[in-house]
């Protein structure tokens, strides 16, 4: 990579980072794995940086590659294997709060499926347009706006307790 771009690249990766991170949280429900996404989006990019460097926009690409990132780490087959614990075994250093209710967020995310979340996660925390967020996931337009539907519906029922 030339030295322009190189340092193209990482000013792009800096300004982004702390989204991303957060977006990834808010898909997978886990720091951990939300690090693991992240440092695999940063890989993928820069190993493509001459395609997502001059793509038209380069903030929906790089979505694009954490979000499809995730979705191939949720297959992969260690991952069916692997059992989360409440508990973990030693301190954290926590994430600035930004969310009054950051728990009850993540529950009721985590009481969606992947789809869902990732729907509602790009749609309303992302404010990506429909579009946008069928060109993210490979789907169709009209998958995008049923899931919202029903995802905002699941949401709705958890919270009234009519589930």
């Amino acid at each position: 990579m030339r030295q322009a771009d190189e340092t193209d690249f990482h000013d792009f990766v800096a300004g982004r980072m702390d989204r991303w991170r957060r977006s990834a949280f808010l898909l997978c429900q886990d720091w951990h794995t939300a690090d693991d996404v992240v440092s695999v989006t940063v890989a993928k990019l820069y190993r493509n940086w001459r395609t997502a460097g001059r793509a038209d926009n380069r903030d929906a690409y790089a979505q694009r590659v954490l979000t499809r990132s995730w979705l191939d780490e949720r297959r992969r087959p260690w991952k069916r294997r692997e059992q989360a614990s409440e508990t973990l075994p030693d301190v954290a250093v926590a994430a600035p709060e930004t969310v009054t209710d950051r728990e009850g967020l993540a529950a009721l995310l985590r009481s969606l499926g992947a789809k869902q979340r990732a729907v509602l996660v790009l749609r309303y925390y992302l404010d990506c347009s429909v579009e946008e967020t069928a060109q993210i996931l490979g789907i169709s337009t009209g998958t995008v706006k049923s899931q919202s539907a029903r995802g905002l519906a699941n949401l709705r029922a958890v919270v009234t307790g009519q589930s």
